[in-house]
């Protein structure tokens, strides 16, 4: 992920600039104590203080977000900002309130919560769906949390929780060093701070996201009262100032690579620098993006399926004008299926003809540029550039560069069924920047020839979120499940980050997390689960086309729909959002 640019040097703030940001960390420090003081039972009630507040600003927030990013109220993907924003923040704090409400009458998070093996002695706790109207809404869908080998099952009951598990002791005042790609990011990150580590935040928003300043303050009211939260803007100069102030206990942030190592080893290290000692000693934690595979499994595909997920391809590279840490980035087929030559048509129509919009990230259009300097063949279609790698052709840019814009890759490796799928699983792991995320497309029948062998491929790939006929965004406002970098990072060699966030089950010794859904959705999905469409063996799901899809025609008013739901519960809206959605 991409964020503010690292200046080369250390920047000076003013006089009144310094004690504005010193008066708040003083009233974190009174907050800390505040906090400390109170009862698992009392945060559970302040939770739904800040549940209420969100719910209120939900509209607001999500218009002026998509205005930000050049979406007016007529723009076909303007959902995008209900469900990357509010929706995805009263999904956590309703994860988060049933969690602590569980410790605060002394059960444990897990209760009811199966948990299982996976491979590799590895702990796997089935964290999605977990209510009843996720499993309607989301039929088709489930997520799972593996544990790093070696945690046993009573290991994981014994430590769930985290910090509630001890709730008065305190862990501080952290800083939050907000994304500015997308506006529930900062808040999340604040919640896990703050439930997670005990430690009240001080958040400093990306300046791309300072309209949502005053929004933020009213949604978060709640915490920023008591002296939980305190949000502050700035640039380069405020964050040089924060991460080395002696009174902040820990760091978070979301951005890049770059940013991170400037913070840790000093901002000569943005422009190569040679690294000696730690310029910040304090802990920190990072979601740093990366390059991110799409795996497409062959098999044999109806052109409805070819279709699907061509549109499923596109989505995740073309969401949020690709400006995600967590966007596909490159495509990897086999060479050998006979149905390749049509997947990568039904590629290009489907990257081509999704609606046009604004590229609005600071510095896009330069790695823009830099892509077609790279690959002066690629296709330019519309405001969005398809690289496909062909023979000699140099795929090493598009492996190392986290383009944070709409580019997008295919390469080719050898083989099909296992052979293929061991090699892409290969390629990913050793040819790609980065550990954050990865997704996996394969039909049922497929994935039943290969029978254990696949769970093993799955164990085998190296990213902390990895979606089989999903995408990882899905994940990532899927609270009970984790975000963050596979783990074995060090401030030495960070690649996609250190730590997890979300993870509302408040879960220890986290590995990764595995999304599954369905690789035909309705109705194609109902004759798959009865073994009578081509393939056989579907999920069953009710979206005919998931509202996050960019190719939705009514993913605007499904994503509003289900955020409103969200608000109030109301079963008449949510009769006439589902009615919208077998429209999509």
């Amino acid at each position: 992920m991409t964020s503010t640019p690292v200046a080369t040097t250390t920047p000076e703030i003013g006089e009144n600039e310094r004690s504005r940001l010193d008066t708040a960390i003083d009233d974190l420090q009174t907050g800390t104590r505040v906090w400390s003081a109170l009862t698992v039972a009392q945060r559970v009630t302040l939770l739904r203080q800040v549940r209420t507040s969100v719910a209120a600003t939900a509209e607001d927030w999500a218009t002026t977000a998509a205005a930000t990013k050049g979406l007016d109220a007529r723009h076909p993907l303007r959902g995008e900002e209900w469900l990357s924003g509010p929706y995805g923040v009263l999904g956590a704090l309703d994860a988060y309130i049933e969690t602590l409400s569980r410790i605060a009458r002394g059960a444990n998070p897990l209760d009811g919560v199966t948990i299982d093996r996976a491979p590799g002695g590895r702990t796997r706790v089935q964290a999605f769906p977990l209510t009843g109207i996720d499993r309607f809404l989301l039929s088709g869908f489930s997520g799972e949390v593996w544990l790093e080998p070696g945690t046993t099952p009573r290991a994981a009951r014994a430590a769930a929780g985290l910090g509630q598990r001890t709730p008065t002791l305190s862990g501080g005042v952290g800083l939050v060093l907000g994304a500015g790609n997308i506006t529930s990011i900062p808040v999340l990150d604040v919640l896990y701070e703050l439930l997670a580590s005990n430690r009240t935040a001080l958040l400093k928003v990306n300046p791309t996201q300072d309209p949502l300043v005053p929004i933020y303050k009213r949604a978060l009211a709640p915490l920023i009262e008591p002296g939980f939260l305190r949000i502050v803007r700035g640039g380069p100069a405020v964050g040089a100032y924060l991460t080395s102030h002696p009174d902040l206990s820990h760091v978070h942030i979301t951005g890049s690579a770059a940013t991170f190592d400037a913070i840790v080893w000093g901002p000569k290290t943005a422009r190569g620098g040679r690294r000696k000692k730690p310029s910040m000693s304090k802990p920190i934690t990072a979601e740093l993006g990366g390059v991110s595979p799409i795996i497409v499994v062959p098999g044999a595909w109806s052109d409805a399926d070819l279709r699907y997920q061509a549109e499923h391809v596109a989505t995740m590279r073309l969401q949020n004008s690709g400006h995600n840490c967590i966007a596909g980035q490159v495509v990897i087929l086999s060479e050998d299926w006979d149905q390749a030559d049509a997947f990568r048509a039904a590629l290009r129509r489907a990257y081509a003809s999704a609606p046009e919009r604004p590229t609005w990230y600071p510095g896009s259009t330069n790695r823009m540029h830099q892509a077609s300097d790279s690959y002066p063949d690629a296709l330019v279609l519309g405001d969005r550039l398809l690289v496909e790698i062909d023979g000699d052709d140099d795929a090493s840019a598009l492996q190392t560069t986290e383009y944070f814009a709409p580019v997008l890759g295919v390469v080719s490796v050898a083989g099909t069924g296992q052979e293929f799928l061991d090699a892409a699983v290969a390629y990913a792991n050793d040819e790609l920047q980065g550990t954050l995320g990865a997704n996996l497309i394969i039909d049922p029948a497929t994935e039943k020839s290969l029978g254990t062998a696949f769970e093993r491929a799955i164990t085998a790939l190296r990213y902390g979120s990895i979606a089989i006929n999903g995408w990882t965004g899905f994940a990532f406002i899927t609270p009970t499940l984790t975000w963050g970098a596979f783990p074995g990072s060090t401030i030495d060699d960070v690649g996609s980050g250190i730590g997890v966030v979300h993870n509302a089950l408040l879960l220890d010794r986290v590995e990764r997390s595995v999304l599954r859904g369905p690789f035909r959705p309705f109705p194609r999905a109902v004759g798959g689960s009865l073994g009578l469409s081509k393939g056989g063996g579907g999920l069953f799901t009710i979206l005919p086309t998931p509202p996050w899809f960019v190719t939705s025609r009514t993913g605007a008013e499904v994503s509003e729909g289900l955020t409103r739901f969200r608000v109030n519960g109301s079963i008449p809206g949510l009769v006439k959002t589902l009615m919208a959605a077998l429209r999509a």
